[in-house]
């Protein structure tokens, strides 16, 4: 029977489609479903290339709270990282070979070209699906949905994207984020002075030493870094309604069919065996490692598409 979830799921994908060099290597460590079950008997694309050089490439992100970021050691950790490290074990079961990880840094500007050229064959990130990127990219099933919101220093007066108006706003290049914003300011002409930076960590220290008076990337994105810079001192606070919604998956190479068969398989057993739910209590309801917590339940259209997923339907 379908939930009220369920619906609500389906109205937001509604909505959604139509908005839309390197470490050390580790030892792959995660448990995966056992795709046997899955696993051609020629092998072509990235799962060749896995069975061939006994490697597999996951891009990370060095400052996308809580989904990939780099802890006091400077080793990729995070929810999109857990999930990753799950594939590349998945992909490894398929190729009946042990994996090594080869992590390798991307950002927001490189990333989709890291992924289309080779040098990644997993993004492990914060990194929105829609059908623009899709013509270059393929994406796993969503794992988190977010939205373009603004962060401002406490007693800022702005609280909607109006105030924006003539104010310095930093936005983070290569983003969706970057995109809504210059589409709101061209359609109200509010005059924003945008100033594009390399990273989110770069768009934060700008509000935080008064280079910018707003910060624009996705709302849990944001809640993440205040959650990290709270020991640093200042009081931020997120604000206005939502300028986009954003989708997240996994990006991996066009046109490797059986690469999208182990992705789509794993994450369906994933969410059938609770593997994403509990992933998610431990980065975005526990204390993360620096002991903060961002104390961010799941939604409801988040419940929604785990539970479609786990029923063996892609979203």
């Amino acid at each position: 029977m379908m939930t009220q979830r369920f619906l609500a799921a389906l109205a937001l994908a509604g909505l959604i489609a139509t908005a839309f060099c390197a470490h050390a290597a580790d030892d792959v460590q995660a448990p995966a479903p056992n795709n046997d079950a899955f696993a051609p008997a020629t092998l072509s694309g990235t799962l060749a290339k896995a069975r061939d050089t006994g490697t597999i490439a996951l891009g990370y992100r060095e400052s996308s709270v809580p989904f990939s970021y780099l802890d006091a050691r400077k080793e990729p950790i995070g929810y999109s990282i857990e999930l990753c490290k799950a594939l590349a074990a998945a992909v490894g079961n398929a190729v009946h070979r042990s994996l090594k990880i080869q992590w390798v840094p991307v950002t927001p500007e490189n990333r989709i070209d890291a992924v289309a050229d080779g040098r990644v064959d997993l993004e492990c990130g914060s990194t929105t699906s829609n059908v623009e990127r899709q013509k270059r990219v393929a994406f796993s099933p969503i794992f988190f949905v977010a939205g373009t919101k603004v962060m401002v220093r406490q007693g800022s007066p702005i609280r909607s994207f109006r105030d924006l108006a003539g104010k310095k706003v930093a936005v983070t290049a290569g983003t969706t984020n970057e995109k809504a914003l210059r589409d709101i300011d061209k359609k109200f002409g509010l005059g924003i002075q945008l100033q594009v930076v390399p990273d989110h960590a770069e768009g934060f220290a700008r509000v935080a030493n008064g280079q910018a008076d707003a910060f624009a990337t996705d709302d849990v994105l944001l809640y993440g870094l205040i959650a990290e810079n709270a020991a640093k001192g200042g009081a931020y606070q997120v604000v206005g309604d939502y300028l986009s919604y954003d989708p997240y998956g996994i990006m991996y190479r066009r046109n490797d069919p059986q690469l999208a068969q182990v992705v789509t398989d794993t994450f369906h057993e994933l969410a059938a065996d609770g593997e994403i739910e509990r992933q998610y209590k431990r980065w975005f309801l526990q204390r993360l490692p620096s002991g903060t917590s961002l104390d961010m339940p799941m939604s409801a259209q988040l419940e929604s598409i785990i539970e479609t997923m786990a029923g063996g339907e892609a979203q």
